[in-house]
């Protein structure tokens, strides 16, 4: 392959990737905006038309501000690539700090820097015009910059390090290096999973123990029932930035932690809350975690010897334009830039593979709650976080294969009903 193939194909695929992504969006919209009148049958009884219409009208908002946002990241992915942004800041850079580690490492921060500074707009418009006309934003502007920075001095602290040894593991060690910075890419988001609970998270959130004597008996019950360990049961203060509710859980062995959001307590009966985490544990029983971290480990795997070939093609750069003849002992920042930032671009298409995976998990994981709680009640908790999170009932079947994890509610609460019958 020559550069000028490369870019052609890269043109091709960004202009596949960008034309399906917009019929997906005028799917989306068109589809909502017919079923806005009128609330499903099957939720007719438990949701009101204006909070039918409240998720109808969010989801419209949320969608027409993401093709504005697709419209803008295609004009900044062409401006770092084939119109010389990364080639400019490349030259700049170099001519500062010379060849070398620094120089390396400085591409990565300052690329970092200004792909943040670019999205910076965007990040506000969402929380604080978008969000906050639907009535979920609760943070403060002083808010948002304190997480922003603590963000970024965290993911500096920990990424550059990091970087630093995945690319002295692409200049010291060989044709393999890609598999020895697997090896280090795998360790990293396992010790992430370990310290994260513990150590990253309260820097951003205030958790506090359970209170509810009632609330925690029904579910210390219940993790006895099926057989889960946990080292204690949270509420968090998601409260102060958002009005929508979850739980999860996080960390392994030891770790492992159940975390409620205040406004998931707040809003849920106590076996509701059961329900809900019920079907949670269902991820951890049925070994979901353990099988997507699996595909995870394989892909990355896959992509960094994918990497570790065309790290070596000068196609793959001049095709980006990027001279790496200036650069001829520095390129691996470069690389690894590039890498992902094109990357998507090639694989979008395959999103629904994913997406079909994790709605089965999610199929699972409710006849896994059906067992061990009712299902009544899991119904009942999904129909308020849907109405709570002005989540659309009404989703295009094409657009939500794509892009959710999740089955649409009318079908989630059908197969929910179906296993309530089985049980």
């Amino acid at each position: 392959m020559n550069s000028y193939t490369f870019s052609v194909l890269f043109i091709v695929f960004l202009g596949i990737t960008v034309s399906l992504q917009f019929w997906l969006s005028s799917r989306q919209l068109r589809h909502v905006s017919q079923h806005r009148a009128a609330v499903p049958a099957e939720f007719s009884e438990k949701i009101g038309l204006d909070a039918h219409q409240k998720a109808a009208d969010y989801t419209i908002a949320k969608t027409k501000f993401g093709l504005l946002a697709l419209f803008f990241s295609v004009l900044v992915l062409l401006a770092f690539t084939l119109f010389g942004g990364l080639q400019l800041l490349a030259v700049t850079l170099y001519k500062w700090l010379g060849d070398g580690m620094v120089y390396q490492l400085g591409l990565i921060a300052a690329f970092a820097l200004i792909s943040g500074a670019v999205d910076l707009p965007f990040d506000l418009y969402r929380q604080f015009v978008l969000e906050e006309k639907f009535g979920f934003n609760k943070m403060t502007l002083k808010l948002f910059f304190s997480d922003m920075i603590k963000g970024s001095l965290i993911g500096a602290a920990i990424g550059l390090p990091l970087v630093w040894v995945v690319i002295t593991l692409m200049d010291k060690s060989g044709d393999l290096w890609w598999l020895y910075a697997w090896l280090v890419w795998s360790g990293f988001q396992l010790l992430m999973m370990l310290i994260f609970p513990t150590w990253i998270a309260p820097m951003f959130n205030k958790f506090t123990p359970l209170a509810d004597d009632s609330l925690r008996a029904r579910i210390e019950s219940l993790m006895s029932r099926v057989g889960f360990a946990s080292s204690g049961l949270f509420v968090m203060d998601g409260s102060k930035r958002s009005a929508h509710g979850n739980a999860y859980f996080s960390g392994f062995g030891k770790t492992k932690r159940i975390v409620f959001f205040d406004t998931l307590i707040a809003r849920l009966a106590p076996q509701e809350v059961e329900a809900v985490l019920a079907h949670e544990l269902g991820h951890f029983k049925l070994k979901h975690i353990v099988k997507r971290m699996v595909v995870m480990f394989a892909v990355s795997l896959g992509f960094l010897a994918l990497l570790g070939y065309l790290k070596q093609q000068v196609w793959f750069f001049t095709g980006l334009g990027v001279d790496p003849i200036l650069f001829a002992s520095s390129n691996n920042a470069m690389a690894l830039i590039l890498f992902m930032l094109t990357l998507p671009v090639f694989t979008f298409v395959l999103s629904p593979l994913t997406s079909i995976s994790s709605r089965k998990h999610e199929f699972e994981a409710d006849a896994f709650a059906v067992k061990h709680t009712n299902a009544n009640d899991l119904v009942s908790a999904l129909v308020k976080l849907y109405e709570d999170n002005a989540s659309t009932l009404t989703p295009d079947p094409v657009h939500s294969a794509f892009y959710d994890s999740h089955p649409p509610a009318s079908i989630r609460i059908a197969h929910l009903h179906q296993q309530a019958k089985l049980a």
